[in-house]
């Protein structure tokens, strides 16, 4: 990059400049770590012929910190995709089912939204729609960090819900569906070209929070991808213009994913063992009554602590079928 003719070629330039800036989140933590156990290890030689007790605490407690680092490096190795190290968009939507599912979709919201506030990871919602009652019809929520579309991508498919309904009068026991699909966040680094005369774009008033404003101007903006039929809205901000350059940002996410998917059908083709969950399919169910457990069917992995996970303690699920999918390449 020190090269005086490097930026001669801009595209290429930047095709080095991302696998700079790869290569160096996995070379420097590497570093890190390599040097923490070595600094542990010559610590531990030490003590070999002169022990002490505060030196031995702190080799102890630096053990245990190591160890947890390291696991944690081995299951970011796991993340290889093109795109995992990504941000992620996450669209939930209610299944059928009324207020009962609409609020079961509000709750896996608050569910992903304290998993991102636990790893760090900030979240925009781009775009929600009210209940009629209570709940989410659906929404669009933006969670940026350094792997957020690697780990969230294990996410995408039907969550099921079996509870005790507080909309239910006589306290029966209800089932609720809410999709997830997740996306990653592509930059202009991506070349995902979008034809003006392929988008038909609709105005009308926003709905929700805001005041006066949303019902007196159009400022909410649906986007219409006429080859592909996607449909991306945004309402959240008072600027039409702004709500428009954030749909054809999904709209952009949307056709980016649509063409990784087609790559991944064809390679499926090819090899007809190595296949993933598709879209649509059910991975998890979340059972409040008559016992309490999380059960995602995918790995067998069950948690009784339901409140935990609703919490957005879920990276133990995330880790399992990780590691399962790792495995499952390995002897592939």
């Amino acid at each position: 990059m020190a090269d005086p003719g490097f930026w001669n070629s801009q595209e290429r330039a930047k095709e080095v400049v991302q696998q700079v800036k790869l290569l160096k989140m996995w070379v420097e933590p590497y570093d890190k770590l390599d040097g923490r156990i070595r600094s542990a290890i010559e610590m531990d030689s030490l003590l070999e012929t002169d022990p002490d007790a505060d030196m031995i605490a702190e080799v102890e407690h630096e053990t245990v910190d190591v160890h947890a680092a390291l696991e944690a490096f081995k299951l970011k190795s796991m993340m290889q995709g093109a795109d995992d190290f990504r941000d992620a968009q996450l669209e939930i939507a209610a299944g059928a089912g009324g207020t009962e599912a609409q609020d079961w979709a509000e709750m896996l919201m608050r569910m992903y939204t304290r998993w991102a506030e636990r790893r760090g990871y900030s979240v925009d919602i781009l775009d929600m729609s009210d209940g009629e009652e209570a709940g989410i019809k659906g929404a669009v929520l933006e969670i940026k960090g350094t792997n957020a579309f690697g780990f969230l991508s294990t996410e995408s498919g039907v969550h099921r819900l079996v509870r005790i309904s507080p909309f239910d009068s006589q306290a029966r026991r209800h089932t609720s569906f809410a999709s997830i699909f997740v996306y990653p966040v592509v930059d202009n680094e991506i070349n995902i070209e979008i034809r003006d005369e392929d988008v038909k774009m609709d105005v009308f008033r926003a709905s929700g929070a805001g005041g006066q404003h949303v019902n007196k101007t159009s400022s909410a903006v649906r986007l219409t991808h006429l080859p592909s039929g996607f449909v991306v809205t945004c309402q959240q901000e008072r600027s039409q213009g702004k709500n428009r350059a954030t749909a054809m940002k999904q709209l952009k996410n949307k056709l980016y994913q649509l063409e990784v998917e087609k790559q991944a059908a064809v390679k499926a083709k090819l090899d007809a063992n190595k296949s993933d969950v598709s879209f649509g399919s059910q991975i998890r169910s979340y059972v409040f009554q008559p016992y309490t457990m999380v059960n995602d069917h995918r790995t067998e992995l069950k948690i009784t602590d339901v409140q935990k996970v609703m919490d957005g303690a879920i990276d133990p699920f995330i880790e399992e079928y990780l590691k399962q999918q790792g495995a499952a390449k390995a002897g592939a």
